[in-house]
């Protein structure tokens, strides 16, 4: 399990952060502070930048300006601590592979470069799969399932990384 970190830590600490794509700014001087142990939306239109938020906060995309810390670290310090449920569009859905497996990559921060999967990792998963009411297909491929499906499947996948934070 992974060791918790004082609770007086923000979770997530945002300072003046800008994104641009091309130069063009399409977030600019955002500062957020989420103290651990809260549950917080980031709600808003189509296009405004939701997703790019997410992305800055967990390293894919490159700030502009400003700072992006978890628990007072940079993210590439501490990226098994965050658990992340991708958006639909942003999976290759043609990728064969089964629904176990994709829970099961979940664990690939815990186990380093060279380390396979083995039996703690499958019983983790399907652990996180009976969570999320899965567990029955696990070995359907995950290109077979629906939209909703889908979206358990890498819930369950966030769940097995046993993060402390949540996107």
């Amino acid at each position: 399990m992974t060791e918790p970190l004082p609770q007086q830590a923000l979770a997530i600490e945002i300072n003046d952060l800008t994104v641009a794509y091309r130069d063009r700014p399409v977030l600019w001087d955002v500062d957020v502070e989420v103290p651990a142990g809260v549950l917080m939306a980031v709600v808003g239109p189509n296009g405004a930048g939701k997703t790019t938020l997410l992305k800055a906060i967990l390293g894919l995309v490159r700030p502009a300006a400003g700072t992006v810390r978890i628990f007072g670290q940079p993210i590439k310090a501490v990226r098994r601590l965050v658990g992340y449920v991708p958006q639909h569009r942003e999976v290759d859905w043609d990728f064969p592979t089964n629904v176990l497996d994709v829970v099961m990559m979940g664990r690939y921060g815990h186990l380093g470069w060279f380390r396979r999967p083995g039996a703690r990792e499958r019983t983790l998963a399907l652990a996180a799969l009976e969570q999320v009411g899965m567990r029955e297909l696990a070995n359907r491929q995950i290109s077979q399932l629906s939209g909703g499906q889908q979206q358990r499947v890498f819930l369950a996948r966030a769940l097995v990384q046993d993060a402390q934070v949540y996107l």
